[in-house]
């Protein structure tokens, strides 16, 4: 039975001058890059030129430092918390209210469904909304000196100018998340959005212009070929305290390097394990949320499934069911529930997993194949698919898949399990489902990941640390926790006081 896979063509939604922005923010102001350069974006889901936005270079990337650096030493650090705080509610509540349009932008864009991108507008948003209310909070330390005649404090100061390099997959929430503590301790960010998704970081620059920033607090520069320079140029200047990186362990390597010269802080592979304990039905649906959710492209998306052999072929027959349910189609359709790929790139190396696999002898439940819809429509849609007994020796088992291909591996033993989830360099997330107690603190305190889901696939809050380990990269966003990596400690040692008058 080949499953429920239907490209719906939807052209309906009409562009605004407000909607699409066409030109950089930087200072305040929108800019062309200095060049005159421009790159095409397109819809993932039809091919469609979106528009076209500038090109920016190192050069552009300058004046936007400095429009930072300014508007951090003379209109922001100085502003006091409670201050800082008021201006957030603001841009918190004009996302809150320009939600349809930003999910529309995003989907456009992007190509995750509409229900998808408003839930990605709100968990943004969630976050300007927590640090707007920790600005008022960054608390200091008194601290019991030893000698009578000495006080000691401890204050905390924002760094300085933050640069952001976010990812394509949730381009409103990575921006919004690294923002929010950025901005709550009085920090001014330079943001380089991916390529292929500009238009979500454009049109939150209209919002904050419209909630009260000073110019240059917040800046967004678009570029394509120009990226890696960019980079590099924000990486190694003197006045970027400090660079935040979402993407490839690769890449975040490179950024690291390149952070080195100027000591800049710095901001998976996801192991989803099944025992034969588990709930079955539970674990089903944690599954099919923790994989599919924006067609698989979610950096803790469950990228190896290991099922126990107990309910091997159950929980494979239960998973295949649900998948085959799945709609695939425009994201600004309503009944669409997967979308497109992000690229060509990405479609092809997704249908490249599955060849590999099924070469090396793996069995191909559903999918893995192109569409006609997508060869009609020429957007990059990939039916979910799911391969089973997977080996370690294939792509799937190796590699982040970034796609909606559920790869699934059978184990025998709970130290078997663990080996194979802590075998990679990487450690964001993992998941995994039992119903024994003493079996849940045991692997959850052996799984090699900065953060864990038990008994559920959908574990992203802003109330708690989101971060990794290992080759996952380090720092956290989001909870009370987060706010530390764009502050610095200021020791102050008062002495020469006396104990009489």
């Amino acid at each position: 039975m080949r499953s429920l896979c239907i490209v719906f063509r939807h052209t309906s939604f009409v562009r605004s001058k407000r909607t699409f922005f066409t030109q950089s923010y930087i200072g305040g102001k929108w800019v062309s890059s200095q060049s005159g350069e421009t790159f095409k974006v397109y819809n993932p889901a039809n091919g469609e030129e979106i528009g076209s936005v500038p090109n920016c270079n190192k050069n552009d990337a300058e004046l936007a430092v400095q429009a930072a650096f300014t508007a951090f030493n003379e209109h922001w650090s100085v502003r006091t918390g409670k201050e800082r705080s008021k201006v957030m509610m603001k841009f918190f509540e004009l996302i809150t209210k320009n939600r349809d349009r930003l999910a529309k932008i995003l989907t456009t864009e992007m190509g995750k469904p509409l229900k998808e991108a408003s839930g990605e507008i709100d968990s943004g948003a969630s976050y300007i909304e927590w640090f707007a209310e920790e600005a008022k909070r960054v608390y200091g330390d008194i601290i019991p000196a030893a000698l009578p005649n000495r006080r000691l404090l401890v204050i905390k100061q924002p760094v300085g100018v933050c640069g952001f390099i976010t990812p394509w997959n949730f381009p409103a929430a990575m921006l919004l998340r690294k923002a929010g503590p950025a901005l709550a301790s009085g920090c001014t960010v330079i943001c380089k959005p991916a390529e292929d998704t500009p238009y979500s970081a454009l049109a939150l620059c209209d919002l904050a212009k419209e909630a009260g920033f000073p110019d240059g607090v917040i800046n967004v520069l678009t570029s394509s070929s120009h990226t890696s320079e960019i980079g590099k140029h924000l990486c190694e200047h003197s006045l970027v305290a400090k660079m935040s990186f979402t993407g490839s362990t690769e890449v975040g390597k490179k950024i690291l390097a390149q952070c080195a010269s100027t000591i800049k802080k710095l901001g998976g592979n996801a192991p989803f394990i099944v025992f034969n304990s588990a709930n079955l039905t539970q674990a089903v649906e944690g599954a099919m949320n923790s994989k599919f959710r924006a067609s698989g492209q979610t950096c803790v998306c469950a990228n190896r499934i290991l099922v126990q052999e107990g309910i091997y072929e159950q929980f494979l027959a239960e998973f295949s069911k649900k998948a085959k349910e799945l709609i695939v189609g425009d994201g600004t359709h309503p009944k669409s529930m997967l979308g497109p790929v992000i690229n060509k790139d990405q479609y092809e190396r997704i249908i490249d997993f599955v060849a590999d696999a099924k070469q090396k002898g793996a069995r191909i439940i559903m999918g893995g194949t192109e569409t006609k819809e997508k060869l009609k429509n020429n957007g990059f849609f990939i039916e979910p698919s799911v391969v089973a007994d997977v080996k370690l020796s294939m792509r799937v088992a190796q590699e982040e898949i970034f796609g909606p291909l559920a790869a699934i591996i059978k184990f025998k033993t709970e130290e078997e399990a663990v080996k194979i989830a802590n075998s990679v360099e990487v450690g964001l997330a993992g998941y995994f489902y039992s119903q024994d107690l003493s079996q849940i603190w045991r692997v959850a305190e052996k799984l090699q990941t900065g953060m864990v889901g038990v008994n559920e696939g959908l574990i992203s809050a802003v109330e708690a640390p989101f971060g990794g380990v290992k080759q996952s990269g380090f720092g956290r966003e989001g909870s009370k926790y987060g706010i530390e990596d764009y502050v610095n400690l200021k020791y102050i040692c008062l002495g020469g006081l006396s104990a009489t008058p």
